[in-house]
């Protein structure tokens, strides 16, 4: 009988490093090199976590990073700032079964809300949040503060 994925935050350099590969694909900008010291730095500075769901084979399939923090209009709230399922396992169930922990995660830690962004691009990843129960509370907009 197959072993039911673990999901664990990433802590130790080797597990942050392993988590490198699948969030590349969601974020092909970032290098190698810097990425275990990057996320070591948030972890240290602004409280930023980075849970993993493995396989039997302790191979990372799927990638979660978030942060807690509170707004005056909603309260304490679970932000996911990367959400991320192994392109090659994708509709294995991983990213169903990291986003119940993360609500799990957040209920825990007395969180109102759990919220994430998504871009306007990614029609499949809308497709999976609105089977989640997810809404569209709000639009999010940005700028370049430099002009």
């Amino acid at each position: 009988m197959p072993t039911a994925p673990a999901i664990a935050l990433a802590t130790e350099p080797a597990a942050i490093a392993a988590c490198f590969p699948v969030v590349q694909q969601l974020r092909p900008h970032l290098v190698a090199a810097d990425f275990v010291a990057r996320i070591q730095r948030m972890q240290r500075e602004e409280g930023f976590r980075l849970a993993t769901l493995t396989d039997a084979s302790g191979t990372v399939r799927a990638v979660a990073g978030y942060r807690f923090y509170d707004k005056l209009f909603s309260g304490k709230n679970l932000y996911v700032d990367d959400l991320v399922t192994d392109t090659a396992e994708r509709s294995q169930g991983h990213g169903r079964a990291l986003l119940a922990w993360l609500k799990r995660e957040a209920v825990a830690h007395g969180c109102a809300q759990l919220e994430l962004d998504s871009g306007v691009q990614r029609f499949a990843a809308h497709r999976f949040y609105f089977r989640e129960r997810m809404h569209i509370s709000a639009y999010h907009f940005v700028t370049d503060p430099r002009g």
